[in-house]
């Protein structure tokens, strides 16, 4: 007697659609950037006749899948929805189903399996490390007669898209299947901030003229400041300025005041200003422009909220922002201005503070040079955002993130439609990597402490760990649920803020990396089957403690409070 299989269908149809096959050349969002990094480190589906790809449910933010197709001068989308659950009967060890697509000569076609995957060519792999893929073999399942094995999915049908936008029906109906608005078991928002700013203060450095917050703990180095990725020296800066009133201590200003004002020495060239200041030795070296976007942005914002401050002297501040901008200005003005990826997004938003700050026309026609090039390159998504984080050159949220900021501070700027409809194309692509679900997580340190998974992001195509770098713009999706009348978002960015306040220790510290799926960094990854579940708490850079508080400052700007 043969086991029987159960599968249960349900349909997400909002319209009638003449059913076509899928033909080759279907739009799989990832495969430019991404072979850019090299598809020994990332996942390629070019939707060539025989490719495969199947990974495992819990490595899926949501549990779906789509692809788009141009059919005509139609654009149309099909997606696959999964109840996700370990495969019942697993020969492996924390064995899931799978979900993925294998393309043919003449249609693509979705699908989900009881456990085997395959990516790049080869069968039975998973994406485990972040340089290369493991074998992940004998995924079958073990049956006696008379096991009844069920699977529940749901099929959608988007009748009609414009290219590059056939995920975000599906992404919609994810967040209706998956609802993660309750904030229910999740730790408060005021008591998150206060151990997030007693966690600040020891990587404070009282020194006398360079006193700032250090990247790095003791034992990795010494004395390093950084601005923008990954030390956000400058985010606490402002911080200190923006929530000196909410947690009552009037020393904060005194310290935003005191390291703003020594980063404002970094030197120049015609590239922008350095990023690393080395209290060892004096000197100043790095640079980048996702970094030097992102301190620029915490510059404007220390001033705006500075400039309402009694003692608080902005006038450095806004010295040194206005050569930034003027650089950069410049840079971006110039004919032959090609940057290799969006990361040059992080400066169009730095670019509308300024010219509202300063009022210089060329700050306001650089952003919109920056913005409207950005959308004309990425929008179809046949090259997605990419690029917005310095460990990887793939599609990540960082690169979603970048362009999302750039098209919200334009629209702020100018209330100009399109800005808003780019800003919500780009906020769901950030979206895509943001967890919606809480993964079922096996025997560990994570399942210990009760982790629920919603909310967090997953990195990249390259490093698919959890982190909590969605926390930084969980108040552009608020303001974006403001825009666009949507509650859900208001709902999502709370879960999402609150959320990543899970896993601190008692002195106030979350490490970087949550293995929610098999992947990992760090610790013993010779066996694939027992990477779940694990958790790195020793690797703690500033950004993650400053990511939570320069989002809370925002929130305290807009008068928005979590709890």
């Amino acid at each position: 007697m043969l086991p029987r299989v159960t599968l249960s269908v349900r349909w997400i149809a909002p319209g009638a659609v003449n059913a076509k096959p899928m033909m080759p050349g279907v739009v799989v969002y990832g495969n430019p950037a991404g072979e850019k990094t090299g598809n020994h480190a990332v996942t390629v589906h070019a939707g060539k006749p025989g490719d495969k790809t199947f990974f495992e449910e819990h490595r899926f933010a949501a549990p779906w899948t789509s692809v788009e197709w141009k059919d005509g001068e139609a654009f149309r989308a099909v997606a696959m929805h999964t109840l996700p659950s370990p495969a019942y009967g697993a020969n492996q060890n924390d064995q899931w189903w799978t979900l993925g697509l294998i393309s043919g000569e003449s249609a693509t076609e979705l699908a989900s399996f009881s456990g085997p995957t395959a990516a790049n060519g080869r069968n039975s792999v998973t994406k485990a490390l972040q340089g290369k893929f493991l074998d992940y073999p004998d995924t079958w399942l073990n049956l006696r007669p008379g096991t009844v094995v069920e699977k529940a999915f749901w099929l959608e049908v988007v009748p009609q898209t414009v290219a590059g936008s056939g995920f975000r029906q599906p992404l919609r109906s994810a967040m209706r299947l998956h609802p993660i608005g309750s904030t229910e078991g999740l730790p408060g928002y005021d008591e998150t901030i206060r151990e997030k700013y007693r966690f600040a203060l020891s990587r404070w450095r009282d020194r006398d003229p360079d006193a700032g917050f250090e990247m790095y703990p003791d034992y990795v180095k010494g004395t390093q400041f950084v601005m923008g990725w990954c030390g956000q020296a400058d985010a606490a800066g402002y911080a200190m300025l923006a929530l000196a009133n909410r947690l009552g201590d009037p020393a904060m200003l005194d310290r935003g005041q005191r390291s703003l004002d020594w980063l404002t020495r970094s030197p120049f060239n015609d590239h922008g200003f350095l990023l690393n200041y080395d209290g060892d030795t004096g000197q100043w070296e790095d640079q980048d422009p996702v970094s030097q976007g992102q301190a620029m942005e915490s510059f404007a914002r220390a001033i705006i909220v500075g400039r309402k401050r009694p003692g608080v002297k902005t006038e450095r501040w806004e010295e040194f922002l206005k050569k930034a901008c003027t650089v950069q200005a410049k840079r971006i003005l110039q004919p032959d201005w090609k940057p290799r990826n969006t990361a040059d997004a992080f400066f169009v938003s730095p670019l509308c503070k300024g010219f509202a700050l300063f009022g210089d026309e060329k700050f306001k026609g650089a952003a919109v040079k920056a913005g409207d090039y950005f959308a004309q390159r990425h929008l179809d998504m046949t090259e997605p955002y990419w690029g917005g984080t310095l460990d990887a050159n793939c599609e990540d949220k960082e690169g979603a993130w970048a362009a999302f900021q750039a098209f919200l501070a334009l629209y702020e700027m100018t209330r100009e439609q399109r800005y808003l409809d780019w800003a919500a194309h780009a906020m769901d692509v950030t979206l895509t990597y943001t967890v919606l679900w809480d993964i079922d997580l096996p025997a560990g340190r994570l399942r210990d402490q009760g982790l629920k998974t919603r909310g967090w992001t997953i990195v990249s195509a390259q490093n698919q760990h959890l982190d909590v770098f969605g926390v930084l713009f969980t108040p552009e999706i608020w303001r974006m649920g403001d825009y666009l009348g949507r509650d859900d978002l208001k709902r999502l960015a709370a879960v999402m803020y609150r959320s990543c306040g899970q896993m601190m220790d008692p002195y106030g510290s979350s490490g970087e990396q949550i293995q929610q799926t098999n992947f990992a960094q760090h610790g013993d990854m010779s066996n694939v089957f027992r990477l779940r579940g694990g958790y790195s708490e020793s690797w703690t850079v500033f950004w993650i403690t400053a990511h939570f508080l320069n989002a809370a400052s925002e929130f305290e700007r807009m008068g928005v409070d979590l709890d």
